[in-house]
């Protein structure tokens, strides 16, 4: 799914535009009993508590794709009868009215998800009549020729509210206010299937997780049995150390500047795509060597790249460089300048000592004070 698809998704779960047939949830303790579950008709629900609903929904499509948000597909072994796969196709297509499978799905996420505490299941089933677009965009409302029936699954944590004084306005005084337990923003969830070039696409699903560094591999394996990419974290480390041990002895400023202007070039050149810059071996090794990386060092790229990503990794340019800033680092100092403006740092032997050099161009502040710049000495005098 791209930007524009979980957009469109995502604007479902608003009064206005609510299509969502059925809500159900099982609420799990710390020791992984159930301890009650509820089932209704979504439009059924007092208004109030169906905005909590949509506030919940619309949490696991937020954050960054290719972070928080992560495409799957299916392996043909998942797919087999009785395999991961199989499970949410008939949970989907049971409009989650099939009570015997509906407690199957929750034992297995209760089974598989690792979490300290209490916590919420929520599954939601919909039917949207996607609408027709024309070729500058415009949606048509009644020239709809696609039924997108998907299923989507939130874990949300179920945590005891802050203690704390309230106001008793029948008593006219403030006492300690009673600590309910609360259901939180959800750190898990999947929709399935994805909504690919606004259709149904049964071999993908988009995941979700809040932190993008703990992305429960094993809890995806089992549950989903979709293999997972690096983490974004990850991402950038196996950059950097592609960089490094590709580079060896010539990894200096100059090289890993000229690396970093050749990817904000790429990411400049893409920003109108609707997917995400994505790199794999070959990419990575043609972005080293346009930026001025000898033939002889290349020479043993890819066994540096089978070695460090794999084989088929991919990686999202957006997780391996910060477009808006290029940072110089040292064990006490920390110079950051904007991408565009490179040019004015460079390295210097002074004295006998290699040395970082910024050029001081216009006004100069030191905590926040202008100061003024020292005439420049001629060297000759």
């Amino acid at each position: 799914m791209i930007k524009q698809e979980i957009s469109e998704i995502k604007k479902l779960f608003t009064q206005n535009n609510c299509s969502i047939t059925r809500i159900c949830g099982c609420y799990v303790d710390g020791e992984k009993n159930k301890k009650t579950e509820f089932k209704q008709a979504f439009l059924g629900l007092p208004e109030e508590e169906m905005f909590k609903y949509f506030e919940i929904l619309r949490k696991c499509f937020s954050g960054s794709l290719g972070k928080n948000m992560l495409n799957l597909e299916f392996p043909l072994e998942a797919e087999e009868q009785g395999g991961p796969h199989d499970l949410l196709l008939r949970l989907r297509d049971s409009k989650l009215k099939d009570d015997v499978l509906l407690e199957t799905y929750y034992d297995k996420i209760i089974e598989t998800y690792e979490y300290v505490g209490n916590y919420l299941i929520l599954v939601i089933h919909d039917v949207y009549d996607v609408p027709g677009k024309t070729t500058d965009g415009i949606e048509m409302e009644d020239a709809s020729d696609e039924i997108y029936e998907y299923i989507l699954t939130c874990i949300c944590p179920v945590n005891l509210s802050k203690p704390g004084l309230s106001y008793n306005a029948e008593e006219n005084a403030f006492q300690n206010r009673i600590r309910d337990w609360v259901v939180a923003m959800p750190e898990t969830g999947f929709l399935f299937p994805a909504f690919n070039d606004r259709s149904s696409d049964i071999h993908s699903v988009l995941y979700y997780s809040k932190d993008s560094e703990e992305l429960k591999e094993s809890f995806v394996d089992q549950m989903l049995g979709c293999p997972l990419p690096l983490s974004a974290g990850g991402q950038k480390e196996t950059f950097q150390a592609l960089v490094e041990e590709t580079l060896g002895e010539t990894c200096d400023v100059e090289m890993v500047k000229n690396i970093h202007e050749k990817l904000t070039e790429m990411v400049e050149e893409h920003k109108e795509e609707p997917e995400p810059l994505v790199l794999a071996k070959n990419e990575v090794k043609s972005l080293f060597a346009n930026s001025g990386v000898s033939n002889e060092k290349l020479e043993e790229f890819d066994k540096h790249f089978d070695e460090t990503a794999g084989e088929k990794a991919t990686l999202l340019v957006d997780n391996v460089i910060n477009t808006r800033s290029f940072e110089v680092k040292t064990p006490d100092v920390v110079v950051k300048v904007k991408p565009e403006r490179t040019d004015l740092v460079e390295t210097q032997v002074i004295n006998g000592r290699r040395c970082l050099v910024i050029a001081l161009d216009g006004s100069v502040e030191v905590n926040g004070i202008v100061v003024r710049q020292s005439n420049v000495v001629d060297e000759e005098e």
